[in-house]
């Protein structure tokens, strides 16, 4: 794409005033970079996922409410990870992230674990042991 055709599409990057980087090609036929305020087909893309991770979200919290999943499972889905990224975090196997979710499990972990689990999440130890989300 030619320098001056990088799409000016509002966006909710431009709300916040933020531009991406995109290259083109300038007048000379060689790469530059160019910034963006956003293309519709990208904004749309991006709506629709951020509206299937909410639903996510939704479904975890009501997951944790009514006693089939633990905490972590739902702050797992509102901090955007996934059980390898927190296991990561956690320097654990998935196969033991997956066990912390099912509450009795949760139940019998100690202190330290449950800490390290509400600092990587951002949140206060009470918040992941007392949840009303």
């Amino acid at each position: 794409m030619k320098k001056e055709e990088i799409p000016q599409d509002r966006s909710k990057l431009e709300d916040k005033n933020i531009r991406e980087v995109c290259y083109a090609v300038d007048k000379d036929g060689k790469y530059t970079t160019g910034l963006s305020t956003g293309w519709e087909a990208k904004s749309i893309a991006l709506d629709l996922s951020m509206e299937h991770l909410n639903e996510q979200i939704e479904e975890a919290r009501q997951a944790v409410l009514n006693g089939s999943k633990s905490p972590i499972y739902y702050f797992m889905w509102k901090e955007k990870m996934d059980v390898g990224v927190l296991a990561g975090y956690m320097h654990k196997y998935r196969w033991k992230i997956k066990r912390h979710f099912k509450p009795k499990v949760f139940n019998k972990l100690n202190t330290n674990t449950k800490a390290k689990y509400a600092e990587i999440f951002g949140i206060e130890l009470k918040q992941l042991e007392n949840f009303n989300e």
